[in-house]
């Protein structure tokens, strides 16, 4: 019979030295195959006597136990390393730089945040957030809007699936009101913040969308009262639209949430078939506005028999659209790279008050 030992090392180093997986396999069919050294081996063995042939078959299978234990470390190596390959060699270098003749714009709705919430951080208020889905408390009756009111029918609302526990159906957030309702159920007057946010309503046309966005404000304190109100949103239609003389004028209007409640209209101008803001025989409505009601700071366990404040709101398409002379609300979500080459924003223009809102 063949020397045992000296097989053992001629195939160990066979293993060792293959370079990859189909040598590796050509190795282990020389050595275990049906024609392979140490099955040739095995079938020697009839020809020895029984005390030989036990002796010699427990050194075979410890040889072929070895041998194929030595063949499987070596194929995980060699699998590894032909994975590590083929992933080298089809990498994708995603740091590659932006193609310099396509740079990327800031869309106007973003840059119109940026320039609302700089004009507002100057005045001392603070950005607050809420979620999109609400309940009717935060979204209707901590506002004061009565059951029957029409914002609360489906026609207005868009309502979410029954959570079949005999719960309220929760609903997406009709304006960015909510946020100011958590804010005074969790922070001790004085409050100044401004909410802004996307807002959800079942409207579509042009001037209105599904899905659109707003900022609304909101001061408590001890004194404030309605002319604080109107010299805070002069001086931001002031800053915001760049006129250092804009006309603005406040209407009696009717909101649940705030008494006495009004409407905010700007001058501008239509001639030549243009609008233009500032002085001009035309008006504009621009945003809702008035004291909080008693009954809201009831609500959110603030007394009003100590404090009482004023809100308002605006929606950003609306704002951008004057601003920019954008005709259309529904191109804002078009996610038309022309309509964005044409309208949008370079992304270092970050607007400040010292340096403008608009360059």
């Amino acid at each position: 019979m063949e020397d045992v030992d000296a097989l053992r090392r001629e195939l160990l180093d066979a293993v060792n030295a293959a370079g990859d997986l189909e040598t590796l396999d050509q190795v282990r069919v020389r050595a275990l195959g049906k024609k392979g050294r140490i099955t040739g081996l095995m079938k020697t063995l009839g020809d020895l006597d029984p005390e030989e042939r036990k002796a010699a078959g427990q050194r075979l299978n410890a040889l072929k136990e070895e041998v194929g234990e030595a063949i499987e470390q070596r194929r995980a190596v060699l699998e590894e390393a032909a994975l590590d390959a083929q992933l080298e060699a089809e990498k994708v270098d995603i740091t590659l730089p932006a193609r310099p003749e396509s740079p990327g714009r800031v869309h106007p709705i973003s840059q119109t945040f940026d320039e609302v919430t700089a004009i507002f951080a100057a005045m001392g208020f603070e950005v607050a957030e809420g979620p999109d889905i609400e309940d009717d408390f935060h979204n209707f009756n901590a506002l004061n809007i009565p059951p029957e009111h029409p914002a609360r029918q489906m026609h207005d609302t868009f309502y979410l699936a029954d959570p079949g526990d005999g719960g309220e159906r929760p609903l997406l957030r009709t304006h960015t009101s909510p946020v100011q309702i958590r804010t005074m159920q969790h922070t001790t007057p004085p409050i100044r913040v401004i909410a802004p946010g996307r807002t959800f309503r079942c409207d579509s046309d042009m001037t209105h969308t599904p899905m659109f966005h707003q900022v609304e404000g909101l001061v408590v304190d001890r004194t404030t009262h309605m002319g604080h109100l109107k010299g805070c949103l002069i001086d931001f239609v002031k800053a915001y639209f760049e006129v250092p003389d804009v006309p603005t004028r406040f209407r009696p209007s009717f909101f649940p949430f705030t008494e006495p409640s009004a409407e905010m209209d700007i001058g501008c101008s239509h001639q030549g078939g243009g609008l233009t803001i500032g002085a001009g025989d035309d008006w504009m409505e621009i945003l809702g506005c008035g004291m909080v009601h008693p009954n809201v700071l009831t609500a959110c366990g603030i007394d009003p028999e100590v404090y009482q404040g004023f809100a308002f709101g605006l929606g950003m398409e609306r704002i951008a659209m004057l601003k920019y002379g954008i005709p259309d609300l529904r191109t804002f979500f078009d996610a038309d790279l022309r309509w964005l080459r044409h309208y949008g924003f370079a992304a270092l223009d970050v607007p400040t008050l010292a340096g403008g809102l608009t360059r």
